[in-house]
């Protein structure tokens, strides 16, 4: 009896570890993915998002010398289905990018993205580390459109946060948009920013792609 109360404890816990651990999991691969998605239907670009594999092979596995082994191996059982189930249905989860609300976004940033283009390609804007764009040097602007660019660089910036903002609500994970933001500011500079573009790396500094 003293034995079988600490292994009880033991896989209760690791039961309980699963279950958090399967909530808060954030779907990495699948928002790189549906970034790109998000990113081609306002520049007209070609993306390509990256896949993952579900883990396979036993995690646990009953004991057999005593007693407990019945009640070792139902847990055992429960927790081998709840997480690899688990995790090969989050690696292929996929976030919400075609809410209406997502769709009035892209819409609008879409109709603004030639407008922008050539103050990207001057390098008078350019994409930040946190998804955003900046102005980075408005000498590189006539003086007559430089009023015109800090409104649209203010538009679509509005836009961005709303963005990400609404692509965790519409994925039913709200807290899930920091984490939405960073695979956005990610992958506007891997699949959105032409040859020649000015982004930020980690440190803040201005690169050229």
């Amino acid at each position: 009896m003293r034995r079988v109360l600490p292994i009880k404890l033991a896989l209760a816990s690791l039961l309980i570890a699963a279950c958090v651990t399967i909530n808060v999991y954030f779907p990495a691969a699948a928002a790189d993915k549906a970034a790109d998605q998000v990113i081609n239907d306002i520049t007209g670009g070609a993306s390509k998002g990256a896949t993952t594999t579900p883990p396979s092979g036993s995690l646990f596995a009953p004991a057999k010398d005593d007693a407990t082994d019945v009640l070792v191996a139902a847990l055992s059982t429960v927790l081998e289905a709840v997480v690899p189930a688990a995790h090969a249905q989050d690696a292929e989860a996929a976030l919400n990018v075609s809410s209406p609300a997502v769709a009035r976004i892209k819409s609008s940033m879409g109709a603004r993205f030639g407008d922008l283009e050539k103050f990207f390609a001057s390098g008078a804007i350019g994409l930040t580390k946190d998804g955003m764009i900046d102005v980075r040097d408005l000498n590189a602007v006539a003086l007559p459109d430089r009023a015109t660019v800090k409104r649209l660089v203010a538009e679509d910036n509005a836009d961005r946060a709303q963005l990400y903002a609404e692509i965790a609500k519409a994925s039913n994970h709200p807290e899930w948009e920091g984490d939405i933001k960073k695979s956005f500011a990610r992958r506007w500079v891997a699949t959105g920013a032409k040859p020649g573009w000015y982004y930020q790396d980690d440190s803040g500094a201005w690169k050229q792609k």
